[in-house]
């Protein structure tokens, strides 16, 4: 999505490459107030500290966002935005592994999945970005051959295997005006062994569902879910009615649960059951420099509200689905109606739901 006319600061451009925005930058390690924030939280839920400390340690804090590239920051409202992101990674999975879970054994790591969290005095609202969205990956140099490359149209997650979360972030803020202030990725072994850890998680189904490809095989009706049947549950789309459109739903509706789960008594309360879905939810969690602990706190219990009701869930908006393209069918935002949902959540103002219907 791309802007006409003269350019606001802050708002999306289509020419040229995008005046970088200053991202605040927070060492992790030298966060005194962190620290203190984080012993009331292990003081309210009644979880041993060393717990946090020792997760505290275990972040991959490996991704540097560097300065944004949506233009001057000029936000109105003082929200947060989130952007999670879920890989194909298959980093951590035997070779059985990966035929039981039909990952196949692709190398390196794609984005299966891309949502933005957006918390802030109008609530939180979580919008899902079709993988196949048809964008403007801003220019740049390729750190393979150093060759400079200007702004094209590409898949967005086309931008990610140009560049990584770091192109991908680009990507995103070029497109949406928004600033991205925390990156969270998780492959597919945590995405497993978080939801075992957690003793699988509830969904209820208004139909069959079957998807070969991913193995999902589920009937109509309530389910609990383990780490297996959850991945294949959220990776699903060829029998959804709109593709990736469906699956971007699905895959909110579970995060949502997921969160839900991982808050409710029975393991929220029970040490075991803490150090367990800490260490599966770490071990292939990937974040930017910026992000500690605290910050992926208050991610989880601003899921976890949205699963309460208290919280609005979107779609990108679209406005056609399967458009040809040099690298195969794509979906096209539908530009008035992004904008808006995207200033809205910029100014950090309740957005309009209607602007987020996928069509």
């Amino acid at each position: 999505m791309s802007s006409t006319g003269g350019h606001r600061a802050g708002a999306p451009s289509s020419a040229g490459e995008p005046a970088p925005r200053r991202r605040a930058h927070r060492s992790r390690r030298k966060r005194p107030v962190v620290r203190i924030a984080v012993g009331l939280l292990v003081a309210l839920l009644a979880v041993p500290a060393g717990a946090f400390a020792w997760a505290d340690g275990k972040l991959h804090d490996t991704v540097d966002l560097g300065t944004s590239g949506g233009g001057e920051d000029n936000r109105s409202g003082s929200g947060t935005t989130y952007l999670l992101v879920g890989s194909d990674s298959r980093e951590g999975l035997t070779d059985r592994e990966k035929q039981e879970l039909h990952t196949g054994s692709a190398g390196g790591r794609r984005t299966d999945s891309m949502i933005l969290l957006h918390t802030g005095s109008a609530g939180t609202t979580m919008v899902s970005l079709p993988r196949d969205s048809w964008l403007t990956v801003p220019a740049y140099t390729s750190p393979m051959t150093g060759k400079r490359h200007g702004p094209a149209k590409h898949k967005l997650n086309a931008s990610f295997a140009i560049g990584g979360p770091k192109m991908l972030v680009n990507t995103i803020e070029h497109n949406t005006g928004l600033t991205i202030d925390h990156y969270v990725e998780v492959g597919f072994a945590g995405f497993v062994n978080l939801v075992d850890a957690v003793g699988g998680v509830p969904i209820c189904l208004d139909r069959n569902l079957r998807d070969e490809k991913s193995g999902a095989d589920f009937t109509k009706g309530c389910h609990t879910l383990d780490g297996t049947a959850a991945l294949a549950f959220v990776r699903q789309r060829h029998q959804e009615a709109e593709g990736d459109l469906g699956r971007t739903r699905n895959q909110q509706k579970f995060l949502t649960a997921l969160a839900h789960r991982a808050a409710e008594p029975g393991t929220a309360l029970n040490p075991f059951a803490v150090y367990s879905a800490l260490d599966a939810g770490l071990d292939t969690l990937i974040v930017d420099r910026n992000t500690d602990l605290l910050d992926l706190t208050s991610m989880f219990q601003a899921v976890r509200g949205v699963n309460g009701g208290h919280g609005t869930q979107l779609n990108a908006p679209v406005s056609a689905i399967g458009i040809p393209t040099s690298e195969g069918s794509a979906v096209l935002w539908d530009r008035s109606r992004a904008q808006r949902l995207f200033r809205e959540l910029r100014d950090d103002r309740p957005v309009d739901v209607r602007g987020g219907k996928s069509r």
